[in-house]
């Protein structure tokens, strides 16, 4: 279940700081170049939706991944700023934050958790 909970997360994080991006890119367009209302209203609108979906699914992983109220406040937090959200995603995989309670029993990688079974054969 972890796993599954994390590639969602995952993949809405990515999205968000998509839909950012594209909406800074319309915005530009649309103020410093003057090329019109573009785009705007339409990366606009899809940025909405997909930052609504973004805090839905990290208010609903909180639990199976384990975060604690701290890493999901950092989460929610990160959908603000432009691409925070990218960078939150990188760290929570840096730091085990997307593997879950039970990371090895349930499918997670555990590719940064110096265990003392590998730790010795190091």
């Amino acid at each position: 279940m972890s796993s599954k909970a994390a590639l969602v997360f995952r993949v809405a994080a990515v999205a968000e700081a998509l839909s950012w991006a594209g909406l800074l890119v319309g915005m530009f367009l649309k103020h410093a170049v003057k090329l019109g209302e573009g785009g705007v209203p339409v990366l606009g609108m899809v940025h909405g939706v997909v930052f609504v979906l973004y805090v839905l699914v990290s208010l609903s992983v909180a639990k199976p991944l384990g975060w604690r109220p701290k890493t999901l406040i950092l989460a929610l937090l990160s959908s603000i700023p432009p691409l925070f959200t990218w960078l939150f995603e990188s760290w929570a995989l840096r730091n085990g934050k997307l593997d879950g309670p039970q990371r090895l029993s349930h499918g997670g990688v555990g590719l940064f958790d110096r265990t003392p079974e590998t730790a010795a054969a190091a």
